[in-house]
């Protein structure tokens, strides 16, 4: 299991276009990718997750990636939403 935190830059935060770009990027590996924020566990893999927890611009999720592309799933999600995520 490896994890990070990162700040969400963009201007709007996690809503519906950048979540489904969090998720696109999730989906790309096998491992299982989640984030903590706020006592909240959200599941990277689904928007529904990613959504329920209300992210904002500035906030600080902790990525975790547990499973065989693990360290890769982790680098490529940081950098995508370091990037803005697609915004």
């Amino acid at each position: 299991m490896v994890s990070q935190t990162v700040t969400v830059k963009n201007a709007t935060g996690l809503h519906l276009r950048p979540a489904g770009t969090l998720c696109e990027a999730a989906l790309r590996f096998k491992c299982h990718v989640n984030f903590n924020f706020n006592e909240v566990s959200a599941n990277a893999k689904s928007i529904l997750s990613v959504l329920g927890a209300c992210v904002k611009s500035g906030d600080e999720i902790e990525l975790v990636c547990d499973g065989e592309d693990e360290v890769e799933a982790l680098e490529y999600i940081v950098k995508t939403i370091e990037e803005g995520l697609g915004e």
